[in-house]
């Protein structure tokens, strides 16, 4: 059985050269820092008027090992890393983050929902 996994990968741009901070900046609007959203190909966000900083949200799945769970990190890391090096973005202090979504406690319209599903 598999569980879902949202992984956030967190990190600061290094040493851009001018013309990559303008098509950054040009491109914000796709990057929007208020939208949370985890996808299987990531989810960038960055300020970069305000702070050198970004952040990607993926969703990946993994099994019920602790295993499972490391490769899903390794996945949404490589996924980052991938896409920063295609564009020639160099990166620097990057950090993961994992949160198992099946050990997050459902909330009151969770719940309610998922008593509605039975």
């Amino acid at each position: 059985m598999s569980r879902t996994i949202r992984v956030t990968v967190r990190g600061a741009f290094d040493n851009l050269s001018a013309p990559q901070q303008a098509e950054l900046v040009a491109e914000q609007g796709e990057h929007d820092f208020l939208r949370t959203e985890y996808t299987p190909e990531g989810y960038l966000t960055y300020d970069l008027p305000a702070r050198p900083f970004f952040t990607f949200r993926f969703a990946e799945t993994a099994d019920e090992s602790e295993a499972g769970l490391a490769a899903a990190v390794v996945r949404a890391e490589e996924k980052a890393a991938a896409w920063m090096s295609v564009r020639g973005y160099a990166t620097k202090n990057v950090t993961s983050q994992a949160v198992d979504m099946s050990a997050v406690p459902l909330g009151k319209r969770g719940r309610r929902e998922a008593s509605t599903k039975r």
